[in-house]
């Protein structure tokens, strides 16, 4: 089972400290030695970002910074894992408390099932073939 921990947040012109990265980096060595790390990825600050919304038949360009930083992403690994708590024990040891130690913030790391082709019931023969194209392609096959 693939699962998506999204850590959550935004520290807008922040950058992390190099404890932070340390603990980081501890930890993603850590997922590599269990066999379990896909991916990982730490994201830019939202004043980097845009939204595009789609409303009314429209489409518009929503320049960052965004202000509900709870509900944004700083960063995300995916990992593989047999179940979700597995993936919810990962996820447990992930050091977010160095990104807020001496703060009043709050750390929130978010467990994701990933949604494999073969579970969506709605998708035809040929869309799950063509699903499993487009992933061989990306996996180099």
């Amino acid at each position: 089972m693939r699962f998506m921990v999204l850590l959550k947040g935004d520290q807008v012109g922040e950058h992390p400290s190099p404890e932070l990265v340390d603990a980081m980096i501890k930890y993603n060595e850590e997922l590599v030695k269990a066999g379990i790390l896909l991916a990982a990825e730490g994201l830019h600050d939202s004043s980097h970002g845009a939204r595009v919304v789609t409303a009314g038949g429209r489409k518009s360009v929503i320049d960052g910074p965004f202000t509900e930083a709870k509900e944004l992403i700083a960063g995300f690994y995916l990992i593989q894992v047999r179940s979700k708590e597995e993936a919810i024990e990962w996820a447990k040891r992930c050091p977010v408390e160095v990104a807020i130690a001496g703060t009043d913030r709050e750390a929130v790391v978010e467990v994701r099932q990933v949604a494999e082709t073969e579970e969506i019931p709605t998708m035809t023969d040929e869309q799950v073939a063509a699903e499993h194209r487009i992933r061989e392609h990306l996996s180099g096959g």
